[in-house]
């Protein structure tokens, strides 16, 4: 755990080690994020919806899976 101190400015300086190990240079924004009691200093996505395309490719495509129900109720039908 790495304890730092807020100037009377609110400044926080985060360590070099951190900021190598997370590649943070200068004018890297980061995102504050409470969860309720912990406060976290995340780096921001610089195009989110980019960034987390394909997150959830091991999943099988509900797109596909409901054309195949549908597919399926249209022969029942039949």
């Amino acid at each position: 755990m790495t304890i730092a101190t807020i100037s009377s400015k609110g400044w926080v300086v985060i360590p070099a080690e951190l900021r190598k190990k997370y590649e943070l240079e200068p004018g890297t924004q980061v995102a504050l994020v409470d969860y309720g009691g912990v406060l976290a200093i995340v780096p921001a996505l610089s195009d989110p919806v980019k960034d987390s395309a394909g997150i959830l490719k091991s999943r099988p495509s509900l797109t596909k899976a409901l054309l195949k129900e549908r597919v399926q109720e249209r022969k029942r039908e039949r």
